[in-house]
């Protein structure tokens, strides 16, 4: 009976699964680094769904929204919320980087000269041709969204190919359902060969900036999407607690992707819009990044600072160009280190070879992850709720603590 639930509990399994992980890294760490194999075999096959899903996703959410007037009035507002986020991303980043300076009293890289101001454009350009050259992403969404729009404004005549898109959306999501079940062992696997390789001796500097990523991460949850939150009507931290098993998956998997179908379900039945969930989700899986963002900007100001480059004025493009770069990034593993590689080649900060520093702690950025899913998560109710599609009464129900909700006439403190 009790192996019965644990077997339908996923969050127990991936803990059991973590425990595991960590105790063969302790005892047996030569044997751990050979589990590297499951965890990468289950982001594989994750990242190569990402596009077909994206693209069914992005297509079906564009062609629901019927009237062409609508159709502008959501994009717009999505396009302002989150490009409002990734400024605000990049600034909390680059800010807490430069005042914690996790690389300031290391020992210094070669130095190398940044890229003057006049010499911006060519900045921007070549970092945009390496992203797009990196990631197929935004060529699929771009097709989506043009394919979703003409099937809205078809009308009639696109209904039957509307409603064959709805269900072949239930097919892919059901088949990541599926695929979702060797999660646990995709867990046991990193935590094995995190703990096996790296154990806890790496280099102080590197901790430094781990440290300084996750402060960052937190520092970004509390005060830019708290405040954003409040002015919602909803509790971020409530949020966080109805979303946590999706949290709980993302976190032990590093595959943010993982909590689309969980996150698409309980958000619907949270009052968010239908059409609005699946297009901020989908789209916001590549353009709302906020723990990308804040990983990037703090792993330029990391590698300046090892290089002993000072963040003079000169360097305000880094802002602008880490702004445009970002717009490469998806939800896939390793994306954020590509969108790095990019920025740092384009404003020319530090050698590339320094990059290799940050591979060794890659898979411990599981802020960056968890940032990513939780202002996606926010974005559906923000947008819904700017868009005066939210069901306010069904977000206070799910929201509402388990305790209170076993007592429906207990009363429910302020959202």
């Amino acid at each position: 009976m009790i192996l019965a639930k644990l077997y339908r509990n996923d969050t127990a399994l991936i803990l059991i699964a973590i425990a595991l992980g960590l105790s063969l890294g302790i005892l047996r760490p030569e044997l751990a680094v050979q589990m590297k194999p499951l965890s990468d075999a289950f982001l594989g096959v994750i990242g190569h769904a990402v596009p077909l899903v994206m693209f069914v996703l992005v297509a079906s959410a564009v062609a629901a929204f019927g009237e062409r007037g609508q159709h502008t009035r959501c994009a717009g507002r999505v396009v302002a919320y989150f490009l409002m986020m990734a400024v605000l991303s990049l600034i909390t980043g680059g800010a807490v980087g430069i005042l914690l300076a996790p690389g300031g009293d290391a020992v210094p890289l070669t130095t190398t000269t940044g890229r003057p101001m006049s010499d911006l454009p060519t900045a921007v350009l070549t970092s945009l041709a390496q992203v797009i050259g990196h990631t197929f992403i935004l060529p699929v969404l771009l097709a989506a969204l043009l394919f979703g729009l003409g099937l809205g404004w078809a009308g009639d005549a696109g209904e039957p190919l509307r409603r064959r898109l709805d269900t072949w959306v239930a097919w892919l999501l059901k088949a990541l359902r599926m695929v979702l079940r060797f999660a646990p062992l995709a867990a046991f696997g990193a935590m094995a060969y995190t703990v096996g390789r790296y154990g806890p001796a790496s280099a102080w500097p590197l901790l430094k900036f781990v440290g300084t990523v996750y402060f960052a991460c937190g520092l970004f949850l509390a005060v830019v999407l708290g405040v954003v939150a409040r002015l919602a009507g909803v509790g971020l931290f409530r949020l966080i607690a109805y979303i946590r098993d999706e949290l709980c998956l993302v976190a032990f998997t590093g595959a943010s992707v993982a909590a689309v179908p969980g996150l698409i379900d309980k958000l619907e039945r949270a009052g968010c819009a239908r059409r609005v969930v699946r297009l901020v989700l989908s789209t916001g899986y590549t353009f709302n990044l906020a723990g990308s963002n804040i990983y990037v900007a703090c792993a330029a100001v990391f590698l300046a600072q090892l290089a002993g480059v000072a963040l003079d004025s000169t360097h305000v493009s880094l802002l602008l160009v880490a702004l445009l770069t970002s717009l490469g990034s998806t939800s896939a593993a390793g994306s954020a280190f590509l969108t790095l590689t990019a920025t740092v080649a384009g404003l020319n900060l530090v050698p590339l070879e320094a990059l290799g520093l940050l591979l060794g702690v890659e898979r411990l950025m599981k802020c960056r992850s968890l940032t990513n899913v939780i202002g996606n998560a926010l974005a559906c109710v923000v947008i819904s709720a700017w868009s005066g599609a939210l069901d306010r009464n069904a977000l206070r129900e799910a929201l509402m603590p388990r305790r209170q909700a076993a007592f429906p006439g207990a009363v429910v403190g302020k959202r």
